[in-house]
C-alpha cells in the first residue's frame, strides 16, 4: 500500500488526552493504522474485512 494523503484522527481523540491517539486512512483494498504522536514509526494495514474485528479485539472484555 502507498503511503495514505488523507489520514484522519480518531473522534476519541481531545485536547485533554495530550494528543495520543490514532490516525487512519482508507484505501480501496487497505486500511492504515499509525500512531499520531510518532507517525514516522510505522503503519499498521488491514484488509476492510479483518480492521473491525482488530479493533473490537483491541476494545476487550469490558467486565474486566
Amino acid at each position: 500500500m502507498s503511503v495514505p494523503d488523507s489520514w484522519q484522527k480518531s473522534s476519541y481523540s481531545s485536547f485533554g488526552d495530550g494528543d495520543s491517539c490514532v490516525e487512519i486512512a482508507n484505501s480501496p483494498t487497505r486500511i492504515a493504522v499509525r500512531d499520531s504522536k510518532d507517525p514516522a514509526a510505522g503503519t499498521l494495514t488491514f484488509p476492510p474485512a479483518a480492521f473491525t474485528p482488530f479493533v473490537e479485539a483491541l476494545k476487550g472484555d469490558p467486565r474486566g
